[in-house]
């Protein structure tokens, strides 16, 4: 079973920018799964070891992202699928919203027993 989260058309987008695709020499590489490995990272939050086998090692899947990193290729990839307009993950969350001053309670004014008093004649 695999996680999909990127869609066709963005992968469409990004996938020639990426080392390791069928034109490069050498030994090519799943692009496809290895961007769905760490957008899966990303969003779980989960540590290196706990992915999923089927995305493969996670330490090869770590060492590759290292690479890419440090040749700034993530940089590209965000930069480019960031153009998009994704509201599908909006989430506005209640301890971030401030509320506006005349939606909180109004306090309660306690007077000492002495002035209370005095008001009752």
């Amino acid at each position: 079973m695999t996680r999909t989260v990127l869609k066709d058309q963005q992968w469409d987008r990004i996938k020639d920018m990426l080392p390791g695709k069928v034109s490069d020499p050498g030994p090519t590489a799943d692009n496809r799964l290895f961007i769905e490995s760490i957008l899966w990272l990303a969003r779980t939050g989960a540590p290196w070891r706990d992915m999923p086998e089927e995305f493969g090692d996670w330490h090869n899947i770590y060492n590759r992202f290292s690479r890419w990193s440090s040749k700034g290729i993530w940089s590209q990839v965000s930069e480019e699928l960031s153009q998009d307009c994704d509201m599908e993950y909006l989430l506005v969350d209640g301890s971030i919203t401030r509320v506006h001053q005349h939606g909180a309670p109004k306090k309660r004014i306690t007077l000492p027993k002495q002035l209370e008093n005095q008001g009752e004649v």
